[in-house]
C-alpha cells in the first residue's frame, strides 16, 4: 500500500512558522509510523527532527500527535489508523525545538516538583522495608508511567494554564503517596494543593485515553484528590 505521510514541519531557524510537508511512501501494513519516519529521515530528508530511542514503548521519546491523538511512533501501526493519510505534530503545550521535537524542561520540571521517590527517615533495617502484597498492590498502576508526557500533552488545563503540574506529575506523585513505606506526604501535598497542582484537573480523561501504558490517570488524580481532602491515604 502507500500512504501519505503529512508533517508539520518547523525550523525555528529558517522558518517565521509551522508549516505542513507531504511525503508519499510505500509501506506495510504492519509497519509502525516510527518505521516511515525513518524512512522519510534516511531516504528522503534527512533534515527531519524527532525523538526517538528503544522503539519498544518502553523509553517514551516518540510521543507525538499522530491523526490527532496522542501515540507513541513505535507503537502505531499502519493497519490500526484506518487510512491512507497520516498527519504527525508535536506534542501540544511544549515550546517546539524544531518539528517534531518538543522542549520537555517545563515537564521534567513539574515532575520534580512532586519529589517523586522514596522518603523515609527512619534508621534503615537491618535487611529491606517490607510491605505487604496487597499494600504494593494500591500503588502498582503508577509505577508503569514511562515518562513520555503523552497524557500531560493531551490535557486542555495544561495547554491554556502555564502553571498546572499535569497528569503525569500527579501520577507519580501517587506512586509514592500510596506507598506505605514512604514518609514524604506533606512535602508532595504541599507541592499538589498549591494554584498550579491537582485541583486544575477538570476530568476529562484526556489523560487516560492518551496513556499508552493504559494507566487510568484520572482514577489515580482522583485518589490523590481525596488523599488530601481527607490527609490520610
Amino acid at each position: 500500500m502507500h500512504v501519505t505521510l503529512k508533517l508539520l514541519r518547523y525550523n525555528p531557524e529558517a522558518d517565521r512558522a509551522p508549516h505542513w510537508e507531504s511525503y508519499r511512501l510505500e509501506a506495510d501494513p504492519m509497519d509502525r509510523v516510527l518505521d516511515l519516519l525513518h524512512k522519510v529521515k534516511w531516504e528522503t530528508d534527512g533534515t527531519l527532527a524527532f525523538r526517538r530511542s528503544c522503539g519498544h514503548a518502553i523509553c517514551g521519546s516518540c510521543a507525538m500527535m499522530i491523526n490527532g491523538v496522542n501515540r507513541l511512533a513505535c507503537k502505531t501501526l499502519v493497519k490500526d489508523l484506518n487510512t491512507d493519510t497520516i498527519t504527525i505534530e508535536p506534542i501540544r503545550g511544549l515550546p517546539v525545538e524544531k518539528d517534531l521535537i518538543v522542549d520537555m524542561e517545563p515537564f521534567f520540571k513539574a515532575y520534580k516538583a512532586v519529589k517523586p521517590y522514596f522518603i523515609n527517615n527512619d534508621p534503615p533495617p537491618a535487611r529491606e522495608r517490607l510491605q505487604s502484597p496487597e499494600e504494593r498492590e494500591i500503588f502498582d498502576e503508577g509505577t508503569k508511567c514511562i515518562l513520555c508526557a503523552a497524557c500531560t500533552t493531551s490535557c486542555p488545563v495544561f495547554w491554556v494554564n502555564g502553571t498546572y503540574i499535569g497528569p503525569s506529575a500527579i501520577v507519580n506523585a501517587h506512586r509514592f503517596i500510596f506507598d506505605s513505606r514512604d514518609q514524604g506526604n506533606a512535602e508532595r501535598f504541599e507541592a499538589l494543593s498549591g494554584g498550579g497542582g491537582v485541583w486544575r484537573c477538570r476530568t476529562a480523561y484526556n489523560c487516560t485515553e492518551a496513556c499508552p501504558r493504559e494507566i487510568p490517570v484520572t482514577h489515580l488524580i482522583e485518589e490523590v484528590k481525596r488523599a488530601i481532602m481527607f490527609n490520610h491515604v
